[in-house]
């Protein structure tokens, strides 16, 4: 079941009714029905899977629980079962496939010809990689004594399965969520209305801004070996584009869902593209995966806290992992080792003497720059493999010529599609100088911009499909 479909509208609807009716009569059965909610959301699209999700709960929930009271040694077993099952089956399911090829084509590239043939045609069941990790925070936030572990296997168990969250995060610590689903949670109406504004935020981000990108998009990249140079870097923009807004459409959804129950989840996007440094877009940017891998790798491989060399490999380390994470492709590796590059780069030129020349730059250039990086890396991302990716930049910077390309599925100009990144920059950067200043938006201000909304929501929608989210394959 995806947020952009009708099932889903009648589903929230009712799931929202009997969930507060049920809160005023039966609070102790909210977190029951709560649960059997995302089972049914999750298990809508393949009913099979909600086996992983039970399994996971079940096999963090008993370590975490006997890690109390627990000798040292029998804490490291309970936490080390934890880590193996879950990177385990997120390995089997996403990564087997891609490390048999892989290993069938080194052997190729030293001329051993190992004769098998063995194809997987195993399902990537949505969202395994954010609930696995959700789930192996909390057995290891217990094991660090951060957090104590709950008896409550139902209320547990919601947490694993938060259906808002469940298929492409925010991915919530269960220092956050696990305390306000075991609490008991009252109807606010404040909250409310917030979580349907950022639900309306969402739907625009998606439905209007990336999903009218996605076919110029895909058709440019399936095409780029035809294509002029300047038609190749608008794709790359309208991929940077369409990628922020479907995923942070996602989270906005998410978070506004949850707001509707009761429930605070983190930010997961903080205006990424204005940043002024790749530092400072890495906090900005997925920053429940980027805070995750911080504290859960970074960190424990020592951080910066020993030599300039070991922070180095520490911080190549962190994003090639969080590129694998993102999918079973070199591609994205690479896109990884990109932003590894140029995070190492700023790294060593923060800690030159020379660091002070960055001060006179002004913002704008600084935020500019940083940018058409990024355009640039979201290439490596969006290409089927490394080859095309390096054509694709190669020609981008080699071919200088103008070229005008008309989308095939509607006929319109390349260029036509500039009016969508100019909508989305000034609605951004609207909502960020809003954010800054604390601005609460006037009641009737509200209405009429939700109406507004609203209406091109419903005029871009499309009424045969629903187009899913991107993260939905990661």
């Amino acid at each position: 079941m995806i947020f952009n479909s009708v099932v889903f509208i009648v589903f929230i609807g009712i799931v929202y009714s009997f969930y507060w009716i049920l809160n005023a009569k039966f609070p102790r059965y909210q977190n029951l029905f709560l649960l059997i909610a995302s089972y049914v959301f999750y298990g809508y699209w393949d009913y099979r899977f909600l086996s992983l999700i039970f399994l996971s709960t079940l096999v963090d929930f008993y370590c975490a629980k006997y890690m109390v009271k627990s000798t040292a040694e029998k804490k490291k077993i309970l936490l080390l079962i934890s880590i193996v099952f879950n990177l385990g089956i997120l390995g089997y399911f996403k990564y087997m496939g891609f490390f048999i090829d892989s290993f069938k084509s080194g052997l190729q590239y030293f001329n051993y010809n190992f004769d098998f043939d063995y194809t997987l045609n195993i399902i990537l069941p949505v969202g395994i990689s954010f609930y696995t990790f959700q789930t192996m925070s909390y057995t290891i936030d217990v094991y660090r004594e951060k957090l104590n572990p709950t008896r409550d296997f139902i209320s547990f168990a919601a947490f694993v399965s938060f259906f808002p969250q469940l298929v492409a995060g925010p991915i919530e610590r269960a220092t956050n969520l696990l305390p306000q689903i075991t609490a008991k949670r009252k109807f606010d109406l404040k909250q409310s209305i917030e979580g349907f504004n950022l639900i309306i935020w969402g739907f625009f981000k998606k439905i209007v801004i990336a999903d009218s990108l996605a076919p110029i998009v895909d058709d440019i990249f399936m095409n780029y070996q035809y294509l002029e140079g300047s038609v190749l870097f608008l794709g790359a923009l309208y991929f940077t584009i369409q990628i922020y807004c479907d995923f942070s459409g996602y989270s906005d959804i998410a978070i506004g869902l949850a707001k509707l129950l009761g429930i605070n989840l983190m930010i997961n996007f903080n205006f990424p593209y204005f940043s002024t440094d790749i530092s400072d877009f890495w906090r900005r940017w997925h920053i429940s995966l980027s805070t995750w891998f911080r504290d859960y790798v970074y960190i424990p491989l020592g951080g910066s806290r020993y030599s300039l060399r070991k922070t180095l490999i520490n911080i190549t380390i962190v994003f090639l992992v969080s590129g694998l994470w993102h999918g079973a492709n070199w591609t994205f590796i690479a896109w990884g080792l990109f932003h590894s590059i140029i995070y190492i780069i700023y790294t060593l030129y923060t800690r030159s003497q020379h660091n002070d020349l960055m001060k006179n730059i002004p913002s704008g250039v600084k935020t500019f720059s940083l940018f058409i990086l990024i355009v640039f890396s979201w290439i490596l991302f969006r290409s089927n493999s490394i080859q095309d990716a390096l054509i694709y930049i190669g020609r981008i910077l080699s071919d200088f010529s103008y070229g005008i390309h008309f989308n095939p599925y509607n006929n319109l100009n390349s260029y036509v599609y500039i009016v969508y990144v100019l909508i989305f920059f000034y609605l951004d950067y609207a909502h960020m100088n809003a954010s800054m200043k604390k601005k609460k938006e006037n009641y009737s201000y509200s209405i009429v911009k939700n109406a507004l909304f609203i209406t091109l929501i419903l005029l871009f929608a499309q009424a045969d499909a629903s187009n899913a989210f991107i993260y939905f394959q990661f």
